[in-house]
Order: C-alpha cells, then sequence, then structure tokens
C-alpha cells in the first residue's frame, strides 16, 4: 500500500484501520501522521470523501462512550470480585493428563515440529497450576466530584456554579422608605 494514496483509504480495509485508530484515542494529526499525509490532506479528504468523515466520528463516539460508562460508573459507584491465586504443584496424575493433552494439541497445530522440539516444548510445561484461595467483593464508593461533573454537564440550568436569579419589583432607598412612612402616618399617601 502506497502511503498517501486516498483511494486504498476508502476501502473496507483502510476504512477499518482509520475506526481502529480513532477508537485506539489517535488524534487526527496522529492519524494523519499513519496515513503518511498532513492535517490539512486528512481535512480535505474529509470534506472530499465522506466514508473517511463518517468513520473518523464512527470510532470516535465509540471512545466517547465508553469514557460516559465510565464516568457514570465512578458517579454511582460499583462492586468488584478480587480473586487471589497461588502456584500449587499438580499431582502426577493430573500433569499427566494435562500434558498428554496440550502435547496432542501442539501436535496438530505443528505437524512440522521435530522431535527435538517437542521434547523443548514437553520440558517447558508447567508443572504447576493456579488455585483459588480467596475471593473478596469489594465496593467502590460513589465519587462526588463524578456525580458534580455529571450533572453540570447533563443538567446545567440547576446544577451550574453561576445561577441566574430574575428580581422583579422596585428598589427603594432607606431615605425613600422613611418618607413613604411619614406620609402614610401623616394621612398623606
Amino acid at each position: 500500500m502506497a502511503k498517501g494514496k486516498y483511494k486504498y483509504w476508502l476501502t473496507p480495509e483502510g476504512l477499518l484501520k482509520l475506526e481502529g485508530w480513532t477508537r485506539d484515542g489517535l488524534t487526527e494529526e496522529q492519524i494523519a501522521g499513519n496515513m503518511g499525509i498532513s492535517r490539512s490532506t486528512l481535512n480535505e479528504w474529509k470534506k472530499l470523501y465522506p466514508d473517511i468523515s463518517d468513520t473518523l466520528k464512527r470510532g470516535k463516539e465509540v471512545v466517547d462512550l465508553q469514557v460516559e460508562n465510565a464516568l457514570l460508573k465512578r458517579a454511582l459507584g460499583y462492586r468488584y470480585t478480587e480473586d487471589k491465586y497461588v502456584s500449587v504443584p499438580m499431582e502426577q496424575e493430573e500433569y499427566s493428563q494435562k500434558l498428554f493433552e496440550y502435547m496432542n494439541r501442539y501436535k496438530l497445530e505443528h505437524p512440522e515440529a521435530t522431535d527435538d522440539e517437542l521434547m523443548l516444548v514437553r520440558e517447558k510445561f508447567p508443572k504447576t497450576k493456579e488455585m483459588l484461595v480467596e475471593r473478596k467483593v469489594k465496593e467502590v464508593e460513589p465519587d462526588t466530584t463524578a456525580q458534580i461533573f455529571w450533572l453540570k454537564n447533563r443538567k446545567p440550568d440547576k446544577w451550574r456554579d453561576k445561577q441566574d436569579v430574575q428580581i422583579s419589583g422596585e428598589l427603594k432607598s432607606e431615605q425613600s422608605k422613611l418618607d413613604d412612612l411619614i406620609r402614610q402616618m401623616c394621612g398623606d399617601g
């Protein structure tokens, strides 16, 4: 594939690469570099070829959704399971059975393997297994910073720091109030 040739980037393979790079979080500057073109050329191609533009948008949407979901999860709190394993030696019978199955599978996948290669593979086969010794359910408390961020962005009219408050009526100075009170007492008002 010749770098910088727009036709390649319109093929299913080219579009898949673009979407993958976008999904991986690369900037358009980095994507243009991977394509072997300048950022300005990428901008022109986005205008000329909607498939390129749409693919870049689609890749970004996936990552944006993942981040939104992670923020929401953090804001609400969640539970997860933490497992602790230790390595223990296998019983001879179990080891022999697993080695036999592994070697048969290896021979099927590598029919050209020599006897020396098979011996090396056999020697590297582990004689231990991982055994679960502890399982804990842990809880991550809701994060107020994530909650504030979410609410300020999702409900800005209610949660932003600066509220717009409308006040109606007239403002009077203290002197004006005193004058009104004197008029009322004198029967003028």
